[in-house]
C-alpha cells in the first residue's frame, strides 16, 4: 500500500526558506572562495572591491593561473619553473606531483615527435624514480608505451596523449599550490549544490513540494499533485 506524501504548498515552502537567515559576509566568502579557487581573477577583484569582502591578496592567485595555464598549454618547464618561484618546497615535498609533471614532460616530447630526447629524458629523470616506487614505474612504462605506436591515436595507451591529461595534471598542480597556501583545495560551492540535490532527492520520498530543478536559475518550481 502506498504511503501518501505531504503536500507543501508554495506560500509554506516559501515562508520555511525566509525563515532561515543567512549572513550577507557569509555568502560573500562563499563567492570568493568560490571565484578565488578557480581563478577568477578578475570578477574577484571586481566582487571584493563592491560587496566590500575580506581582502584577499589576488597576484597569489594570478600566479597560480599562470602555473596552471602553463601545464594546460603543455608547457611543463616553465610550469615546473613557476612553481619553484612561488614555493620551492611544493615539489620539494610532494614527489608523486614533480613526478606526474615530469612525466607530463614526456608525453609532450613524445607528442612533438621527439623520440630521441623522450627516450634519454625518461633514462635520466624518470627511471630512477620508478625504481624507488613501483607505482611510478607503471606509469612510466605505461608512458614509453606510446613510442611503440605509428598511429598513437588508436593505441591502447593514447589517452596520454588527450587534452584531458594535462588537465588532470594542471588540477593537480594547482591543488598544491593552494595547500601549500593554507587554502581549501575545492570551492565550497559545487560541495553545497550537492548537498542540496542529495537533500531534495531525500525528501522527495516523503513530500511533495516546490523543487529546484534548474541549479543555474534556482527557480522553484511548483509541484504536480
Amino acid at each position: 500500500m502506498a504511503v501518501s506524501k505531504k503536500v507543501i504548498t508554495r506560500e509554506e515552502w516559501e515562508r520555511k526558506l525566509n525563515d532561515v537567515k543567512i549572513r550577507k559576509e557569509d555568502m560573500n566568502k562563499l563567492v570568493m572562495n568560490f571565484l578565488v579557487t578557480e581563478g577568477y581573477v578578475d570578477a574577484a577583484e571586481k566582487f571584493q572591491m563592491e560587496s566590500g569582502a575580506e581582502h584577499i591578496d589576488l597576484a597569489t592567485v594570478t600566479d597560480r593561473m599562470a602555473v596552471k595555464k602553463a601545464v594546460q598549454c603543455g608547457n611543463v618547464e616553465d610550469a615546473i619553473e613557476k612553481v619553484n618561484d612561488l614555493n620551492p618546497e611544493i615539489l620539494d615535498t610532494n614527489p608523486q606531483l614533480f613526478f606526474h609533471l615530469q612525466q607530463q614532460r614526456l608525453i609532450e616530447l613524445i607528442r612533438n615527435g621527439k623520440v630521441n630526447e623522450a627516450l634519454q629524458f625518461a633514462q635520466e629523470e624518470l627511471a630512477p624514480r620508478g625504481e624507488e616506487d613501483h607505482s611510478f614505474l607503471e606509469e612510466l612504462e605505461r608512458t614509453v608505451a606510446l613510442l611503440a605506436f605509428e598511429d598513437v591515436s588508436n593505441c591502447p595507451v593514447g589517452d596520454l596523449l588527450d587534452i584531458s591529461q594535462r588537465l588532470k595534471t594542471a588540477s593537480e598542480v594547482n591543488a598544491a599550490i593552494l595547500t601549500s597556501q593554507s587554502l581549501e583545495k575545492d570551492p565550497k560551492l559545487p560541495s553545497l549544490l550537492k548537498m542540496l540535490l542529495w537533500a531534495q532527492n531525500h525528501l522527495d520520498e516523503k513530500a511533495v513540494y516546490p523543487r529546484m530543478n534548474n541549479l543555474s536559475t534556482a527557480m522553484l518550481e511548483d509541484p504536480s499533485v
